[in-house]
């Protein structure tokens, strides 16, 4: 599932993150965090970074939803669920 720019900024917002935070879990620098959610659709960075930021924000807890007819999103993880 591709990942977009909203959903990075909600996923950082639901843990109360700043982008300094997420920079520094993903090993990225805050403005490639900043890039990423600059855009609503698919983000216009390396994907290597991409693939880093979303990691930390799973890592965390956050389940990313897919487009299903009701928008893409995000939500916490149950705990003791699997992705």
């Amino acid at each position: 599932m591709a990942l977009n720019g909203a959903q990075i900024r909600m996923a950082r917002w639901y843990l109360r993150w700043s982008t300094a935070d997420l920079a520094a879990k993903a090993c990225v620098g805050v403005s490639t965090v900043k890039r990423a959610e600059a855009e609503d659709g698919e983000p216009s960075i390396n994907p290597p970074n991409l693939a880093a930021i979303r990691t930390a924000l799973e890592a965390a807890g956050i389940e990313f939803i897919p487009e299903n007819g009701g928008g893409a999103g995000v939500r916490l993880r149950k705990p003791g669920g699997q992705f």
